[in-house]
């Protein structure tokens, strides 16, 4: 039976020194337990004192003083740090199979030509031989519209207004500010003409509109799901993280790349044969890259063909209010009030992006039927919520509806008389562009610029145009357009003055590209 130590035992076990405890407590840990009182304490104290007798003998005596912290010599390295150093690798650092495909070079021409741009960016002082942005979907015709608001009513927002540090300093709800929501469902009803009432409580938001089509895309697909999305297309990708993949639904220039149910058929059969199963529809109204909007009667007909083959739909409208001419906007919300059914499978993304002009705010909408779809949304939103600061300066914005108003007239009227003005300047160099009634971009016919007739000979064209005339574009492979030739150009990245150079540039390729007589 082990003993249990005695006051006086316990007190021969103490050392004197710390060097001491650490020596005989875990030596007396190991042993007491079965060698009772002599094992347990008088064996750990005679190693203990055999140990500072044997440092004693072998301790080398003192050497110089030692130097002053300033002039203190390197020391040498351990030879435990020395082996460590040169022993070889046993490989690379592990990376994820899903990192590993993201981390490789980007070979699209999209993003290659946004680089080009950021390493030479034109300015028509500082660098006018720069490359001219026209891959980037963004509006600068109105940013003086925000600029005025900002200087007229940022300084009330600011401490003892809605930007106090009380008000955005704390944790707020990840999917939004009710404040926000209400704002927000309010504008949106104004954008889509009134002619249907957002509910806010139906709203989600979202750090812009590609991480609320990821969110989407994530509650209504499992990894190696399809949607089908109507081609061309903007060139983004959303299988990064949810591995979902999107299937292209080829569109023709001779119906101007529209949307059939034939070709929407036809995609969902072989995608079928192929054993993927397809979840969805996207769809962007207006089309991003061509500009031609979705009519009533093609979304009632793709809501019967969701429902027929019981898939979701997502309807992109972001450029909802960047509209101009006499073509009707049709939300795909308005179809569904109306027809008052199968609501569970309909949702829209919206996004201050594009109408407002704020794409560095990073504000985008998930707007669903579906409660599961927004139950899910909230949470996942705590990867991509809205700073707070940023939602209470929009509050306040588009709380004003004086501005709001007079903003959406002006700014679809100048993205119009630009567009005017680019196509003309377009037409007199031979070129033609597909028709179109919203958006920021026109869709370019370079078909006969092209030799040979195949992507191979619509990249030669691309890369003339980004390497000699310096402007970026995104040519139509890029965006899955199944005809070589076409171009997207945004051309809201520009002003009036502008136009005479880009076309300049442009009559120097396409005089480049006629055959020699």
């Amino acid at each position: 039976m082990t003993q249990t130590p005695s006051p006086e035992a316990k007190e021969t076990t103490r050392s004197p020194t710390r060097t001491g405890m650490r020596l005989i407590v875990p030596l007396q840990g190991v042993v007491q337990g079965r060698g009772g009182l002599l094992l347990g304490s008088l064996i750990p104290c005679a190693l203990f004192y055999f140990l500072q007798f044997y440092l004693k003998r072998h301790r080398s005596p003192p050497s110089n003083p030692p130097p002053s912290s300033a002039n203190l010599p390197e020391l040498p390295r351990s030879s435990s740090r020395a082996n460590l150093l040169t022993r070889g690798s046993t490989g690379r650092a592990h990376l994820s199979t899903r990192a590993n495909s993201i981390a490789k070079p980007n070979d699209s021409p999209y993003y290659i030509g946004l680089d080009r741009v950021r390493e030479d960016p034109y300015d028509e002082v500082g660098n006018p031989g720069g490359v001219i942005q026209l891959g980037l979907a963004e509006n600068r015709l109105s940013l003086d519209l925000i600029q005025d608001w900002l200087s007229e009513n940022l300084s009330n927002l600011l401490p003892g207004g809605a930007l106090g540090l009380g008000g955005i300093a704390p944790y707020q709800p990840m999917d939004g500010l009710l404040q926000f929501k209400l704002a927000m469902a309010d504008f949106m009803t104004e954008i889509m003409g009134n002619t249907v009432s957002f509910d806010h409580s139906r709203v989600v938001l979202t750090s812009g509109a590609t991480p609320a089509l990821e969110i989407l895309s994530f509650c209504l697909a499992d990894q190696g799901n399809a949607l089908l999305v109507p081609a061309p297309y903007y060139p983004g990708d959303i299988k990064w993280r949810t591995g979902v993949e999107l299937i292209p639904v080829h569109c023709r220039s001779c119906d101007n790349f529209t949307l059939s149910i034939t070709a929407l058929e036809q995609a969902f059969n072989q995608a079928r044969k192929r054993g993927q199963k397809v979840r969805g529809i996207l769809i962007c109204n207006p089309s991003n890259p061509v500009g031609n909007m979705l009519n009533r009667d093609m979304l009632y007909d793709i809501l019967d063909f969701a429902r027929e083959r019981n898939i979701h739909i997502i309807s992109d409208e972001i450029f909802a209010g960047s509209t101009y001419g006499n073509e009707e906007f049709v939300s795909m919300a308005d179809i569904v009030e109306s027809e008052d059914a199968d609501k569970d499978r309909v949702h829209i993304i919206y996004g201050l992006s594009k109408d407002l002009s704020i794409p560095g705010f990073r504000v985008g909408v998930i707007y669903s039927f579906n409660e599961n779809v927004l139950a899910a949304s909230r949470k996942l939103t705590r990867f991509s919520s809205v700073s707070t600061p940023t939602q209470q300066i929009l509050v306040s914005m588009l709380s004003d509806k004086r501005f709001t108003r007079e903003y959406i007239k002006t700014n679809r009227h100048r993205i119009g008389s630009l567009y005017d003005l680019f196509v003309a300047g377009l037409r007199e160099l031979g070129l033609e562009c597909a028709k179109s009634s919203g958006g920021l971009y026109c869709w370019v016919d370079m078909s006969k610029l092209i030799s040979p007739y195949n992507e191979k000979g619509e990249l030669e064209l691309w890369d003339k145009l980004l390497n000699i005339a310096k402007i970026n574009v995104t040519p139509g492979s890029a965006c899955h357009c199944i005809e070589p030739g076409w171009f997207r150009f945004c051309f809201t990245t520009l002003n009036e003055n502008e136009i005479p150079v880009v076309m300049e540039r442009i009559r120097k390729v396409v005089e480049s590209c006629k055959p020699s007589v």
